[in-house]
């Protein structure tokens, strides 16, 4: 008879958010934007202030500007699409936008130029997207380029103003207003939505990390268990060999059937042992083959019938015949231990129903039991968190992981008519079966 392993696996699953790289693209992808509006910004500022304000500006200079900064971002785009954001890239295009913004305020009147409030933006992306250093280091920059155009610039030479004119610095302070807020609400916002993101990829990646450190003492509490547990085991065989040998003992039809059911028990526990050895003994990330899911299935009835005759299993999956899944051991502990807590919680008889929809197997384990309290299902899969005291909430611990490594996933809730239902899925691997 089979027997429920434990192994582990190394295969990859797909974790919420994103990873610290992809947020820096991400966010890469929000400055090229934001850039390609500042040059559109700029060129319609320059044309609308030298055509049709008369402002006297140095045209060849700001629009020189504003072609080196629509380069430096064609440069960005090109590295954005090939992924080789680097280390530092942030911080490099945020100092080539201060440049930018600095050389057009030498050429425009320097601090007088009401656009300077647009450093302030430049100063909250660093300090939204930066590690404290370097923003730190972007204030500097920004109050060192400041203090420059306070001593030097070219003048910005305005028409003069009639009676009735417009105040051209004070309708440029208003613009520049506007566009700050709407930039900084409309960037930042979506910014922090990528660092959030981030960080719950950062979080659920240590989660997984600490969930990998609980299976791996699991296994070596196992491994090691087991390792003690063959001596004993051994002497208990022989020593029920010598008692069936036994003339005073052998002679009496009621202790030699007790004498032959113990020696199955030892022979059992002796061959769970040395599973549980070659399985820990598994490379761990080693290519699995791939099991009938009905074979696997059709094994899991027969141990239990066999070994929980007092807890019918009402199991049907024919609708599986055909459907290939992968062959790692933990697989076929992690259903085992969903059986076995289902038929704990509801001793008259459990439900198993399987199918194959799709690319995925899905197998539902129903009880009549008590349910699960609204704390167990919020925290579903987490170590050791049970109704059934500490240290007992493995079984879920163990079947969230195994069908999470291997691309599957775990649910579980309460019937309307009573009792619990967990589904288990995971991916398909192949199929024998015709259409």
């Amino acid at each position: 008879m089979d027997v429920p392993l434990l192994a582990l696996t190394n295969q990859p699953s797909r974790l919420p958010g994103r990873s610290p790289q992809e947020a820096v693209i991400e966010n890469m992808r929000l400055l090229i934007q934001l850039r390609w509006i500042a040059v559109a910004g700029q060129l319609v500022a320059i044309l609308v202030a030298h055509l049709l304000l008369d402002v006297t500006l140095p045209l060849a200079a700001m629009l020189s500007v504003a072609g080196l900064l629509a380069l430096g971002n064609l440069l960005f785009t090109f590295t954005l699409r090939e992924r080789w954001v680097v280390p530092g890239e942030l911080f490099l295009a945020l100092l080539l936008d201060m440049a930018a913004l600095t050389a057009q305020l030498y050429l425009s009147g320097g601090v007088r130029n009401p656009f300077v409030s647009l450093y302030l933006l430049q100063i909250v992306l660093g300090a939204v997207l930066l590690p404290a250093g370097r923003a730190w280091l972007l204030v500097g920059v920004s109050i060192a380029a400041f203090i420059f155009l306070a001593l030097r610039h070219l003048p910005l030479n305005l028409p003069p103003l009639g009676k009735d004119d417009i105040d051209l610095f004070l309708i440029g302070e208003e613009i520049a207003f506007v566009m700050v807020a709407i930039l900084l609400v409309l960037f930042t916002t979506r910014i922090s939505r990528n660092l959030r993101a981030r960080d719950a990829y950062v979080a659920e990646l240590r989660q997984r990390a600490a969930e990998e450190d609980s299976i791996v003492r699991m296994g070596l509490f196992a491994s090691g268990a087991a390792h003690e547990l063959g001596t004993p085991l051994s002497s208990l065989s022989v020593l029920v060999g010598d008692w069936q040998r036994m003339a005073d003992y052998g002679s009496d039809p009621h202790f030699r059937e007790e004498l032959a059911d113990a020696r199955r028990a030892v022979e059992r526990c002796r061959e769970i042992v040395s599973d549980i050895l070659d399985t820990s003994g598994l490379p761990r990330g080693e290519a699995m083959a791939s099991l009938a899911a009905e074979q696997l299935l059709e094994g899991l009835v027969a141990d239990w019938t066999a070994l929980h005759e007092e807890v019918p299993l009402d199991a049907s999956f024919g609708a599986v015949r055909g459907a290939r899944i992968p062959g790692e051991p933990a697989l076929r502990q992690a259903l085992w231990s969903l059986l076995e807590n289902a038929g704990e919680a509801s001793p008259s008889g459990i439900v198993m129903r399987a199918e194959a929809t799709g690319d995925q197997l899905v197998v539902h384990i129903l009880d009549d039991g008590p349910g699960f309290a609204p704390e167990q299902i919020a925290a579903l899969g987490q170590a050791l968190r049970s109704a059934k005291g500490a240290g007992h909430g493995l079984g879920l611990f163990l079947a969230s992981s195994v069908a999470r490594r291997l691309g599957g996933s775990l649910d579980a809730g309460n019937r309307p008519e009573g009792g619990a239902s967990v589904r288990f899925a995971l991916p398909l691997v192949g199929s024998e079966r015709s259409a």
